[in-house]
């Protein structure tokens, strides 16, 4: 067995069990009351720090419709607004099942160098389908693991530490805080968004910019 897929396959096993595990499914059945926890310098975000709108997108690395979303949206909402200044975009994990592939692929993320944290969420969403059916794990963490600006040795010495376990934790606990239960959800500047198309989401920045 590679070293690779030694340290990243069996990771569910060392992880903290998760507070809860999320549906997978496209939005939740109603908005929450609870207020989402404001991004900090810890979250993995991309976009300029004082961009006037933050979006945060609650998303699980073995769930399909957040893959859909980063294969499909992803792209355009990249380009329409957080190249050009006006949005913030932070990831937090909420690990669906089965959690042996979302709890690997958020620990390998959480393990890339902070400015390559997108590009490793890309290739691990893009690559979700084949592991998903049944393809080998080591083919879905190898473009990952490319992108991620680590070496395989700093990776295998980060997935399982207290500090990596904690993270994903912390992400998980905000998520239940505000009554997140499904992948993937977003927050517009602290307020719920069901519709996570790119129109939808454009309406929701085009009104937090505007203060409304």
């Amino acid at each position: 067995m590679t070293s690779r897929r030694r340290s990243l396959l069996f990771l569910a096993l060392a992880l903290t069990a998760p507070a809860f595990v999320a549906a997978a499914s496209g939005a939740d059945s109603a908005l929450a009351r609870q207020a989402v926890a404001p991004a900090t310098a810890a979250d993995r975000s991309i976009g300029r720090a004082d961009a006037p709108v933050t979006v945060i997108e609650y998303a699980s690395f073995a769930c399909n419709h957040c893959a859909d979303w980063h294969r499909f949206v992803y792209p355009v909402f990249k380009t329409r607004f957080i190249d050009t200044g006006q949005v913030r975009l932070v990831f937090r994990n909420l690990p669906t099942l089965p959690e042996e592939i979302s709890l690997p692929g958020a620990a390998l993320a959480r393990c890339a160098a902070p400015e390559r944290f997108f590009d490793v969420a890309s290739a691990l969403m893009l690559g979700q389908d084949a592991v998903v059916r049944g393809g080998a794990r080591e083919d879905w963490y190898a473009p990952a693991i490319a992108v991620s600006g680590r070496t395989q040795a700093q990776l295998d010495a980060c997935v399982t530490t207290p500090a990596t376990r904690n993270a994903i934790n912390r992400d998980i606990d905000s998520a239940h805080a505000a009554d997140v239960h499904t992948t993937p959800s977003f927050f517009v500047n602290g307020r719920r968004v069901t519709d996570r198309s790119l129109g939808g989401l454009e309406v929701a920045i085009r009104a937090a910019a505007a203060g409304q």
